[in-house]
């Protein structure tokens, strides 16, 4: 991992796609909180930075700390750069701590059978693991939106009784009882991301 207080290449693109206007912390539900002018110029400057930013630049991101994949990842999303994909699993599936609701919403908006199966794979490693409690009730809500929009059953095992999802959350005090709640969450994120995409589409190609 590359840290931005000891890595000036790292801190540079910190400056430039991270931290204006605190971007890091309106991805994701933050930005679901915005509505009008506001939202309509945060979707603008984030369309603006995806265009902008370049391939080596995100995989330089992805190797900084959460806050860096936050942004990389949803960089990654807006611009549909599938070329992200098998990092982004990687990422997901080492893990190491939450924060990874941004990678699974990536992988929603590129929607395939080979995002699904990323999702299935970091639920078959963490949820047997009762003593990590991450970000399981994310990535299952987001393996349950595939499923709606791919027309596929891939979480059905899992909500099976005795299934790794049912032993879970039997033995975790999960806050989320009921993973159709927060697919809601990530229908949203979702289709916030589409919309920032279209209006990527209709501006400048990327670098």
């Amino acid at each position: 991992m590359r840290y931005a207080s000891t890595d000036p290449e790292l801190m540079a693109l910190v400056r430039r796609f991270v931290t204006p206007g605190r971007r890091y912390m309106r991805l994701g539900g933050s930005s679901l909180r915005l509505s009008g002018p506001e939202r309509d110029l945060f979707m603008g400057e984030l369309v603006q930075a995806a265009g902008e930013i370049t391939s080596t630049e995100l995989g330089i991101l992805f190797e900084g700390g959460w806050r860096e994949r936050r942004t990389a990842s949803w960089l990654v999303a807006v611009a549909g750069r599938t070329e992200f994909r098998s990092r982004i699993g990687e990422l997901l599936l080492a893990s190491g701590g939450p924060y990874q609701g941004s990678f699974c919403i990536a992988l929603a908006t590129f929607g395939t059978s080979a995002d699904a199966d990323l999702l299935c794979k970091y639920l078959d490693r963490y949820l047997p693991e009762a003593d990590l409690r991450w970000d399981q009730t994310a990535v299952f809500s987001t393996l349950l939106h595939l499923d709606a929009v791919l027309g596929t059953e891939r979480a059905a095992p899992y909500l099976a009784a005795g299934g790794l999802w049912q032993r879970w959350t039997a033995t975790t005090p999960n806050t989320v009882g009921d993973p159709q709640e927060y697919r809601q969450v990530v229908d949203q994120l979702c289709t916030f991301a589409s919309e920032c995409a279209e209006l990527f589409a209709r501006t400048e190609p990327r670098n």
